[in-house]
């Protein structure tokens, strides 16, 4: 996986492992706040891990990260660099920082190989033999280089998430944000994208996970941030959030949910 590229980097000094810094981030949809002072920081390599209950705005964070909801306050910070800045390439950070969603989002209408093709092809301007060398390389590395010719609604729901990431892969990103890319699975296909994702940590691949998978927290984490209400009430490294938390409403729900 690629960990840098020229042409977007900011001068962050000090702080130059930092991705993707999270600042005073607030989120409002009319007078519902839904995130409050968010800050936290996913460094090179990093796979963070986010848990909390339902409603707590942990989809809300990450579709702030990639703008697909744009903040109502603070900022969201690239090597450095505020994505809402003037003169900050949006076009090359969203090739940069790729997203799997719960629902998959897979063109429909599309094969397997297109659903990886297509975003090379217009985002990246890859040619056509090239991107299709590349999503083949992805294909086979989450086992779906022999579906390359199926429609989505021919293959299930794990393997339609395996496509995802392949897609998103294929895009050479830096860091990828899942969005509870299991949450949609029936129980006997959770495995093979966890296996996947565990796959990509190992590889070293810059990882924002929101997840209802403690195990997989527990197990893959650099770090774990414990969100509720729309703040983060606890951040530390796993072995510390599930073993010993410091923060009561961290213990009330992982006695909960373990």
């Amino acid at each position: 996986m690629p960990q840098s590229q020229d042409g977007i980097e900011g001068n962050n000094g000090a702080e130059l492992d930092a991705v993707i810094e999270v600042v005073g981030l607030s989120k409002r949809f009319g007078g519902n706040e839904v995130l409050r002072d968010i800050r936290f920081t996913a460094r090179r390599g990093e796979v963070v891990c986010v848990i909390g209950p339902s409603g707590s705005g942990k989809s809300t964070l990450l579709r702030c990260v990639n703008l697909l909801e744009t903040p109502t306050g603070g900022r969201v910070m690239f090597h450095g660099r505020d994505i809402q800045g003037a003169g900050f390439p949006l076009r090359e950070y969203h090739a940069r920082v790729g997203m799997v969603f719960q629902q998959f989002n897979l063109f429909n209408n599309m094969t397997v190989m297109r659903n990886c093709v297509e975003g090379q092809r217009k985002v990246l301007r890859r040619n056509r033999d090239d991107s299709e060398k590349v999503a083949m390389k992805y294909l086979a590395m989450v086992g779906m280089d022999g579906y390359r010719d199926a429609k989505p609604a021919q293959i299930s729901g794990g393997q339609k998430q395996r496509v995802a990431i392949a897609r998103a892969l294929a895009m050479d990103p830096e860091v990828l944000l899942f969005d509870e890319p299991t949450s949609a699975l029936d129980p006997e296909t959770v495995g093979e994208v966890l296996s996947v994702m565990r796959n990509l940590a190992s590889m070293g691949l810059t990882m924002i996970v929101v997840t209802h998978e403690m195990g997989f927290a527990r197990d893959v984490a650099s770090r774990v941030v414990f969100m509720e209400g729309g703040l983060i009430v606890e951040e530390d490294a796993p072995e510390v959030i599930f073993t010993n938390p410091k923060n009561a409403r961290t213990r009330e729900f992982l006695a909960r949910v373990l």
